[in-house]
């Protein structure tokens, strides 16, 4: 009697220690404010004119929806939707969309990743992150291509966008 009555105690005192390693109910995210996703697209557009380009730009929060949009004057018609779809693929996919792109390219991803809805894998989409999370992305269209998806003219203004931001994304709270 004694030995069942000990193994029913071990076995509660067990089943609570599982029932206090479960994961919380709710937890807490962080997002860019508006004031920082609009100096990220307002310096990555400044970046691609002082480049001789006009471009749109967009930022995604980490649930890839739009937070922030600026199209130049003289970007062309396309450059909206696909600013949004570069900042949404990077972000969806968790890496850049020049690095995809070169995925696809050499094979490393299947064929169809391409053709999911709203993916666009050129170069030109970037993640935001703070303290290792992705926080967002950023897109940029409108300059052309570079000799490679890696040497992208719209990555690099979408780099310097975040690199506008980088220090208040780090030292942030």
């Amino acid at each position: 009697m004694k030995n069942k009555l000990l193994i029913i105690i071990l076995l509660a005192l067990f089943s609570n220690l599982l029932y206090a390693k479960e994961e919380a109910a709710l937890y807490t995210v962080k997002t860019l404010s508006l004031k920082l996703a609009s100096k990220a697209v307002w310096e990555a557009i400044k970046d691609c004119r002082a480049k001789g380009y006009s471009v749109a730009v967009a930022v995604v929060d980490r649930g890839g929806n739009l937070q922030a949009y600026l199209r130049d004057r003289f970007a062309g018609p396309h450059t909206t939707e696909t600013a949004i779809r570069k900042a949404w693929t990077a972000n969806s996919f968790r890496q850049s969309t020049a690095d995809l792109a070169a995925l696809l390219k050499d094979g490393s991803i299947p064929n169809q990743v391409q053709h999911n809805p709203g993916a666009l894998l050129v170069g030109g989409g970037v993640l935001i992150r703070h303290q290792g999370s992705i926080i967002g992305g950023i897109g940029v269209s409108g300059a052309p291509p570079g000799k490679s998806e890696k040497d992208s003219i719209d990555g690099a203004c979408a780099q310097a966008g975040i690199n506008a931001i980088q220090d208040e994304i780090e030292f942030a709270e």
